[in-house]
């Protein structure tokens, strides 16, 4: 396990890691999260079974903005507005993957997209874009929140990026739409109330 730091010479070390299909845990500003690049099916693989997941739940992906996010999933009205409002920042969106990217990321359906509001993680994405974004733990275990932790309890991992102790801010607000509904899978960080002011 290669251990850097979120400066100059980490990220470039990050970004060839990243482009070299290696897996990454990075700090972001809800918990550590594990990825790699969402289309190299081999790395993605190797996360399912890092974290010893079942491989029929898709894993979210993070993005540098929105226009990144807009290349591989389709924004609505209402997705439009929450997404000016939030990001950077703790929502989560379920939204149609572009047919031309199905292929690409093995995916018809739907894919959770989020721009994350942390410094690091978002320097990260200047270079790489997109990232596969779940929480680097094993499936059913407690988020980590400091980067020692993620030394032992997700072994396997080629780089971690040091970001000491993450003070978060709260698990993201998952939301789906559904029938042009907007619909609150989970309700993290951001309540229900603020997504439905802006509306």
């Amino acid at each position: 396990m290669n251990i850097v730091n979120c400066d100059k010479n980490g990220i470039n070390e990050i970004v060839n890691a990243y482009e070299n299909g290696q897996i990454i845990v990075y700090p972001t500003d809800t918990v550590y999260g594990i990825g790699c690049d969402p289309f190299n099916k081999d790395s993605i693989s190797k996360i399912y079974d890092l974290k010893k997941r079942e491989g029929s739940k898709r894993f979210p992906i993070l993005g540098f903005s929105k226009e990144e996010l807009e290349k591989i999933v389709e924004f609505n009205i209402d997705a439009e507005k929450i997404s000016e409002k939030f990001w950077p920042g703790q929502v989560t969106l379920l939204l149609p993957i572009r047919k031309e990217m199905a292929e690409k990321i093995n995916n018809n359906g739907k894919l959770a997209v989020r721009v994350p509001n942390n410094e690091c993680v978002l320097a990260i994405l200047e270079k790489c874009k997109l990232i596969i974004g779940t929480s680097a733990n094993i499936s059913g275990q407690e988020s980590i929140l400091d980067s020692n932790e993620c030394k032992t309890k997700i072994p396997g991992i080629d780089v971690l990026v040091n970001g000491g102790k993450i003070t978060s801010l709260g698990e993201s607000t998952i939301i789906d739409f559904i029938d042009d509904q907007v619909k609150v899978i989970r309700e993290g960080s951001i309540s229900k109330d603020e997504i439905e002011n802006i509306l």
